[in-house]
């Protein structure tokens, strides 16, 4: 999994999630973009598609979409209209692009695909940083927006105030625990 932290510019959302489409479909890639205000971190991601993997490996998937079911785990929800709320939206946003290799093995654990894959996502995540609706790349995962994860994720101060784990795990937890809400 490769990502592109940057700020993105988006005049035309429906063309700007083309453009990702066709990239993905290029490279044999899935490319999924999100406000990087709600994303807590890279092991958020990397555990968000992990667990979109397992549920198509076994057929549970909710979205027919790899890119949708991994934003529907990466949000902790299995309504599609609200994970959205994570993805990007026209104008400038804060954003972290993920690029990784679209196939998955039994029992959802990766497989090698062709070979190629970390140049099918380098070479996919070059695409996207030459799109013309990246502004800027730069660090958007430093600091997280901790006001807008709780929010979002529903983490209040009581339970923060209660363990020592870290927002990116509590975050992570709730990613998990969709698993089991199904």
């Amino acid at each position: 999994m490769e990502l592109l932290e940057c700020t993105l510019s988006i005049d035309d959302l429906d063309a700007f999630v083309a453009d990702l489409g066709a990239i993905g479909d290029r490279h044999d890639v899935t490319i999924q973009a999100f406000d990087a205000r709600y994303v807590a971190g890279r092991a958020h991601l990397e555990r968000a598609v992990d667990l979109a993997d397992r549920a198509i490996a076994r057929g549970e998937n909710v979205a027919r979409d790899r890119a949708v079911e991994i934003l529907l785990y990466a949000a902790g929800r299995r309504q599609i209209d609200r994970a959205l709320e994570m993805g990007v939206d026209e104008g400038e946003t804060r954003a972290v692009v993920l690029v990784d290799e679209d196939s998955t093995g039994n029992e959802g654990v990766r497989s090698d695909g062709d070979g190629n894959a970390d140049a099918d996502e380098t070479a996919s995540l070059e695409a996207v940083a030459d799109l013309a609706a990246v502004v800027a790349t730069e660090p958007t995962l430093e600091e997280p927006d901790e006001e807008t994860l709780c929010s979002f994720f529903e983490i209040t101060d009581a339970e923060r105030g209660a363990t020592d784990a870290s927002l990116s795990a509590l975050v992570r937890e709730r990613v998990a625990l969709l698993e089991v809400e199904k």
